[in-house]
This record gives structure tokens, C-alpha cells and sequence, in this order.
């Protein structure tokens, strides 16, 4: 089968980057199914394995972190979908990624298509979706809030990939008030279309804009990107007993600052359940079957702003420069017709 992979890691830039390459086709664990790939996105993940993940001795390492696409068979003990059935998922981090002709994935962490998107807007969706599900719900925990409170979640890097879920998320399906961050006259507008109630310019001090609007805490906060450098403003604007979750890489994160609030820290990284196999690893399943509801309800947009057309090395190439770049709004997706 055809796949896009890579022998070693270089900068986009480099001939080698990515490269066309034929693999045999997988073979299906217990719970597997294999896909026919339709569409994949690139996600910050993609080029951060590309320039520094490990590559697996005497082989290529195939990135691809987000897919849609059809069943066309079934491990022995996966019962969920069937040949034809379509598709979306992100896959597993320990495991060949889904830039390929076929790929073999968990049924469990694999929830049904919506139907009233095609295989390109879908693939936009399924890590961000899954992502910012956890962050909210599982991680910050946000349904347990007292309703009687006034819940302000606050999200840095809103115009993003999971940003853009996690504020239609949040305005849907809770009563938290949504305030997004972001700095350019477009991503303002993309935030509030995307279910903010308000933006903060990040490149300002957050107190006085929260002032401004009349909101002297907020409970929540969500660090999309650039964690470490806001530390000392989170602090400050979350209340006592508020909570903070991320799922950036900051080199050093210094939680001094939150002791005297007694402010609590959640992680969160979406590959976690497939990784170790979890307890909890068919919520995902579950999750993603929810959302496909959303979206099919009209209550979920796709985040889908460029698509590129053609699952090959080049079209891949194109697409991670356009990630790598960091002014990216919404998603990119590499598609076959």
C-alpha cells in the first residue's frame, strides 16, 4: 500500500522531509479496523514527531494523527462498525498514524462519521474534538461546577485547532460564560463566530480587559499554547480554588504561584487512553459518536479553512510548512478526491 513517511528527522525544508514510500498492508490486532484513508489533517503533532520523534530501526515512521475514511474489514473481536461503515478517529501515538493508503486502528477510540460532512471537513475534527472534550470535561471537570456560581472559563490561544472546539463545546454544553484570547482583528472574529462570549488581546495585561467586562475572577482557564509565559497572569485571574489545565510542552512550568489559591493543575494529552489502554479508553469512542450528533444537529462546526487535494508526500510537505508557519486559523486537510 501507499504511505508518506520518514527515515530520519528533518526540518520541511529538507528533500527527505517526507517521502512516498510503499508499506505491506497492516495486520489487525484484536479490537482493530482497517481503514481506507480518505482525508487526513496536520496537527502541531505531526511536525513535532517529524522533526524529533523516534523512528522505528530499519523503517519508516508514518506520521498522522487525525483521519477519516471507510471500513473495509474487522479484527475478531471489534464489533462496533462494519465494512463500509465511515469513519473518524486520531489514532494512537505508539502506532503507525493514518498518512496512508490503509491503516489499521482501535475500534474503541473510532467514532461513526457525520453524515453531513464529507471525509475532508470531518478529518478537521476528530484530536482537536477529542482534546478539548477531555480538557473539559474530563480534566476541569466543568458539568460538576455549581450551577449558582458565575463559571467563567477562560481560553488561551482560542483561534487554534482545539480553541475552536473547546468554545463551541463550552457554549453548547455548559452554562460557563466563554472569554477566548487572540490578538488579530481575524482571529477576534473567529472566536466569537466559534461560541466565545468575549475576547481578551492576548498581548495586553488580561486584568484590565477583565475589568473592562465587569468580571473581577474567572474559574476556569485552558492553556492552549505558550503556558509558561502566562503563568503569572492565570494566577491572577483565576479566583481561589479555581482550575487550570494544559496541553502545551513548557520547558519549565513554575506552579509556585498558585499555592496561596490552592488553584489545581490538570494535564491533558489526548493520546493517553489509547497509549495505556485504559479503562476509560472506549469513552473516546463514545465522545466522538456524541460529537458526530453536534455536528450533524448543527451545533458543531468544522474548523476546516484550507484544504489541499491529494494524500501524497508533497501535498503533506505543503501542509506541514503551513502548520509549522504558527498563523494558521482553523484546520488544514490533505484529502484524495
Amino acid at each position: 500500500m501507499k504511505a508518506i513517511g520518514f527515515y530520519q528527522n528533518h526540518p520541511i525544508s529538507h528533500p527527505q522531509a517526507l517521502q512516498d514510500i510503499e508499506l505491506p498492508t497492516p495486520e489487525l490486532r484484536d479490537h482493530d479496523l482497517l481503514v481506507e484513508v480518505k482525508a487526513v489533517s496536520v496537527n502541531p503533532v505531526d511536525t513535532k514527531i517529524r522533526r524529533g520523534g523516534d523512528i522505528p530501526e530499519g523503517g519508516a515512521r508514518i506520521a498522522g494523527w487525525d483521519a477519516a475514511g471507510i471500513v473495509r474489514a474487522t479484527g475478531p473481536l471489534a464489533a462496533r462498525f462494519k465494512p463500509g461503515d465511515r469513519v473518524w478517529y486520531a489514532g494512537d501515538i505508539k502506532r503507525p498514524g493514518s498518512n496512508s493508503e490503509l491503516h489499521a486502528v482501535d475500534e474503541r477510540i473510532v467514532g461513526p462519521m457525520p453524515t453531513s460532512l464529507d471525509f475532508a471537513e470531518a478529518a478537521s475534527l476528530p484530536l482537536t474534538t477529542i482534546t478539548a472534550w477531555e480538557l473539559l470535561f474530563d480534566r476541569l471537570r466543568v458539568q460538576a461546577a455549581d450551577p449558582t456560581d458565575n463559571n467563567v472559563l477562560l481560553v488561551i490561544g482560542a483561534a487554534g485547532g482545539v480553541g475552536s472546539i473547546l468554545t463551541q463545546l463550552a457554549r453548547e454544553l455548559t452554562g460557563v460564560t466563554v472569554i477566548g484570547t487572540a490578538s488579530r482583528p481575524e482571529t477576534r472574529e473567529w472566536v466569537l463566530a466559534h461560541g466565545a462570549h468575549y475576547v481578551l488581546d492576548h498581548h495586553q495585561p488580561w486584568g484590565a480587559q477583565l475589568a473592562a467586562l465587569g468580571i473581577e475572577h474567572v474559574t476556569h482557564v485552558a492553556g492552549l499554547n505558550n503556558s509558561a509565559a502566562y503563568v503569572p497572569q492565570i494566577a491572577a485571574a483565576l479566583c481561589p480554588e479555581g482550575q487550570f489545565a494544559l496541553i502545551d510542552d513548557p520547558v519549565g512550568l513554575d506552579i509556585g504561584p498558585f499555592k496561596g489559591k490552592s488553584i489545581s493543575i490538570h494535564w491533558e494529552l489526548m493520546f493517553t487512553r489509547a497509549m495505556f489502554t485504559t479503562d476509560t479508553i472506549a469513552q473516546q469512542h463514545a465522545l466522538l459518536r456524541r460529537a458526530a450528533q453536534l455536528v450533524d444537529q448543527g451545533r458543531l462546526k468544522h474548523t476546516l479553512t484550507r484544504r489541499i487535494d491529494g494524500i501524497n508526500a508533497a501535498s503533506l510537505i505543503e501542509a506541514h510548512a503551513l502548520v509549522e508557519a504558527g498563523n494558521m486559523i482553523g484546520k488544514v486537510v490533505v484529502a484524495n478526491h
